[in-house]
């Protein structure tokens, strides 16, 4: 079972930027769509942004131009900046595959203050 470890939330001012960080155990991380998703209290979970094993991406509405995926195949890890920060941004960040397959890790929290 693929064990995901997310990392890189914090407190930020609106405007401000945040590199989020997601570690997957297990090679089959290389050859999947990944993906990060955010979920605030009391609404599902919703899909932010994907890459392609060879990096091809895909962006919600709501945060493109503003957030940028990435892979390093290499390390296992995705990641995710997210520059430009909205107070509508603040939600707990998950990553998982695309669609998602594997048990969820803890997910990291990020707040947008305005």
């Amino acid at each position: 079972q693929v064990q995901l470890v997310e990392s890189g939330g914090g407190l930020v001012q609106s405007g401000g930027s945040l590199r989020l960080s997601c570690a997957a155990s297990g090679s089959i991380f290389r050859i999947v769509d990944m993906g990060w998703y955010r979920q605030t209290p009391g609404k599902q979970r919703e899909l932010v942004a994907t890459i392609t094993p060879i990096s091809s991406t895909d962006y919600a509405y709501s945060v493109k131009g503003r957030f940028t995926i990435s892979r390093d195949n290499a390390k296992n890890t995705v990641y995710l900046q997210m520059d430009s920060l909205k107070p509508e941004d603040t939600a707990v960040y998950y990553c998982n595959r695309s669609p998602p397959s594997w048990s969820w890790g803890q997910g990291t929290q990020v707040t947008v203050s305005s």
